[in-house]
């Protein structure tokens, strides 16, 4: 929590409401903390409920490396129908009769797009396609193609099947899934692919995010709550949580604030952003190993 009259520096776990973009979410943060530096670790769709991580003050240096980490989901996928966005914000453009479906045919669906695989984005999203937003050149009418990038699926299940009739009178299926995956995984284009895979088209009806790497849907807080009494976590609190954590004594603290590349221990070989902490535990940078050496990702000391 923080005084009203200060400006917080640190994170604030927002569960974002439904028709709210990431920038939609930022703007109003931004009203609360009465500050501009605010960001966000990695876009939802404005359909899509659940964690989006913001950074206030100093912590806006943490979020390109937060934006890289897993992420969690629960969903509903629509076996059926096919849309324009891949999710329910977008026209109809093909229904089938879904009711056939097998379970076993599901199952045999999901495991093929499960573990690392390499996933087309929708075509109605922020992808720069040489420059230009994906999402704009679909809006305008243009034929395009994106590119297939890898991505990790790491957990795809299905907790329940439902028999339904979409409002064209279309019998479909509702799959109610959990999704855990790498950063820049589409979840509305698991959605399409399952769906093209089973033959009878597919897309996304609601989504939640529920973790996006170490932070829970159990620590976020609505808009209206942090209206009320904003909640930060302070920006050491934040990085030790999500990046391996090096504590160095008051000699190495001085030296690497004073642009010195320390000689980093070997456990942190490959580790990625490691978060470098002074001996009272004020956080001093994030660093990564570069030939053996602390290369500064970025200062906070």
């Amino acid at each position: 929590m923080t005084d009203k009259h200060t400006t917080p520096d640190g994170l604030v776990i927002v569960d974002k409401p439904s028709g709210f973009t990431s920038h939609d979410v930022v703007a109003k943060m931004r009203g609360i903390a009465r500050t501009r530096r605010v960001g966000h670790a990695g876009t939802l769709d404005p359909m899509a409920t659940g964690v989006l991580v913001l950074g206030v003050q100093r912590a806006t240096k943490l979020l390109g490396h937060l934006a890289l980490t897993e992420k969690e989901y629960l969903g509903t996928v629509r076996l059926g129908q096919t849309t324009l966005t891949d999710d329910a914000e977008g026209e109809i453009t093909r229904s089938q009769d879904a009711s056939k479906v097998t379970r076993e045919a599901i199952d045999a669906g999901i495991a093929k797009l499960s573990g690392a695989i390499m996933q087309v984005p929708s075509k109605v999203s922020a992808i720069k396609i040489n420059g230009v937003r994906s999402y704009k050149r679909a809006r305008e009418g243009e034929e395009f193609e994106i590119p297939a990038r890898p991505v990790t699926v790491s957990s795809f299940a299905v907790y329940d099947v439902r028999d339904a009739v979409a409002d064209d009178g279309t019998p479909v299926r509702d799959l109610v899934v959990s999704v855990t995956c790498s950063s820049g995984t589409y979840i509305r284009a698991l959605a399409r692919d399952l769906g093209a895979d089973l033959g009878v088209g597919g897309h996304l009806t609601a989504l939640r995010r529920t973790r996006v790497g170490p932070y829970k849907l159990d620590a976020a807080k609505t808009l209206d709550q942090l209206q009320q009494e904003l909640t930060v976590m302070p920006v050491a609190d934040a990085a030790g949580a999500a990046f391996p954590r090096w504590d160095v004594d008051t000699r190495r603290a001085r030296l690497l604030t004073n642009g010195v590349r320390l000689e980093m221990p070997d456990v942190y070989t490959g580790a990625g952003a490691v978060a470098v902490f002074d001996p009272e535990g004020g956080l001093l940078a994030l660093v990564e190993e570069h030939k053996g050496k602390a290369k500064s990702l970025a200062v906070f000391g």
